[in-house]
């Protein structure tokens, strides 16, 4: 029978171990954490009964995933549940541009510019099944859908300042800045519109759902199919040499494969893998807080989601500060409200809200009170209510969970260059040159997020081969 390792348990991990065995390979998954999951963990973190979610948080790319959507997840317990508003960007004076599922509803929300939203996402919402097919997986590929690529491909490559200037009101100029700074990059660069469109798109097409019972809730399905069809996971085991397997796959950073195998990958391999770059990273906050977030906005305080920056040109500024390396002093920071979907996650009337902000890579300072403040300038009286708080900065990360190098959780730099090479320029980014070794993390294509597209095509490739 042939073998198989897998090392990680992040959602990619867990889904390359599920298609192997599903292929009647005889996979283990080595795991160096004591817990499953990676970026899909959760946990009662400062009060009992209040449920956080440890990284991710909100799911579109899980929800729209085609690999997710054929395992047939909710079997193993998985299941989506869906806000009110997937998300809000406030600004002052209580004005927010939101955004909802129905995207009518949403134009309409927009004012003068809502038939300018309509025009940009009712063709992407309407293919999204076609585009998710030919954007989840390697940029060098024969599309099978290819003027419908084209058009989404060359609008993709325009910074998000550029496509933000279709609209006139600070609302919608903002909504589109807040989904497209998850790229944690300029919105004056090009291809930071990408991110702009994704999220809208996958938004208006299937929502921004959340897992039932935390995010955990994700791992703990896959790993079930895993088991069911035969798979082991042994936790609390670090590797630190070459597994003995016909076939190893790391949902690593490349980083770490290097260190691992970097003697055995040919120059052409090696070579790209030592200049990866990695990204800014975060600082996370997850906060207890009693009677919600009193957000100004009424629909921010139904949202899943909420983007707090500012205007279109504060974002701008704050994601510039970051890259640069400095901690803005306003930062742009991503909230979430996962129990408005999942009561369960809340004890009584006191509910765990997430939070991060963008900062400096390695930052070793403690933004807990920019982050606060923020969330205050949107929300006057958020401070009373926070019964407790966690805070993680980039070293917490990163010694959690070894891909987050420097508090990054995106597998690296996004700037244009590093989204082709995903993480070296080849139409199979997930091999590592030599026959039985590959990659599937957040460092390959389609990049981070849960979808656990990265592990599919990496096992994929890997089953080809044999």
């Amino acid at each position: 029978m042939t073998s198989a390792v897998v090392v990680g348990s992040g959602p990619n991990g867990l889904s390359a171990a599920v298609v192997l065995a599903r292929a009647g390979v005889d996979v283990t998954v080595l795991e160096a954490e004591e817990e499953i999951g990676g970026g899909t963990r959760s946990a009662e973190l400062n009060v009992p009964g209040v449920l956080h979610d440890i990284c991710s948080a909100t799911h579109p790319t899980g929800v729209a995933s085609p690999f997710f959507a054929s395992l047939g997840l909710e079997r193993h317990g998985l299941e989506w549940l869906w806000p009110e508003v997937d998300a809000v960007h406030p600004l002052d004076g209580g004005r927010a541009g939101v955004l909802f599922r129905d995207l009518d509803r949403t134009a309409e929300g927009l004012g003068v510019d809502g038939d300018s939203w309509r025009r940009l996402y009712a063709p992407l919402a309407e293919h999204s099944d076609e585009l998710i097919g030919e954007i989840f997986g390697p940029i060098i590929h024969v599309p099978r859908h290819p003027v419908l690529l084209a058009k989404f491909g060359l609008r993709s490559l325009l910074p998000a300042a550029v496509i933000a200037r279709r609209w006139s009101t600070d609302e919608a100029r903002a909504l589109f800045a807040g989904m497209a700074a998850h790229a944690i990059h300029p919105l004056q660069r090009p291809t930071t519109g990408g991110l702009g469109l994704m999220f809208g798109m996958t938004s208006h097409a299937y929502g921004w759902p959340v897992a039932k019972g935390g995010s955990q809730a994700i791992a703990a399905a896959l790993a079930a199919d895993l088991v069911e069809h035969g798979g082991r996971i042994e936790t609390g085991h670090r590797v630190t040499e070459m597994p003995q397997a016909d076939i190893v796959i790391f949902d690593t950073s490349p980083q770490t494969v290097l260190r691992v195998a970097g003697d055995r990958l040919p120059r052409r391999v090696r070579r790209p893998l030592s200049k990866w770059r990695v990204g800014p990273g975060i600082f996370k906050v997850d906060f207890a807080v009693e009677g919600g977030v009193p957000w100004t906005n009424e629909w921010a305080r139904k949202a899943g989601t909420v983007h707090v920056g500012g205007t279109l040109e504060e974002v701008n500024a704050a994601e510039n500060e970051v890259h640069r390396g400095r901690m803005p002093g306003r930062p742009f920071v991503l909230v979430c409200q996962q129990y408005l979907s999942d009561p369960g996650r809340s004890a009584g009337d006191v509910h765990p809200v997430w939070s991060y902000a963008h900062v400096p890579t390695g930052y070793t300072g403690d933004a807990t009170e920019a982050i606060t403040a923020q969330i205050e300038r949107f929300a006057p009286g958020f401070r009373e209510r926070i019964v407790a708080q966690t805070v993680s900065g980039p070293a917490q990360l990163e010694a959690h969970n070894a891909n987050y190098i420097g508090g990054d959780i995106a597998g690296g730099s996004n700037d244009p260059w590093q989204l082709i090479m995903r993480p070296r320029m080849s139409p199979n980014p997930y091999s590592l040159g030599v026959k039985g070794l590959y990659i599937c993390s957040a460092s390959t294509p389609p990049g981070g997020g849960v979808h656990g597209m990265g592990g599919f095509h990496a096992a994929t490739r890997a089953l080809a081969a044999l």
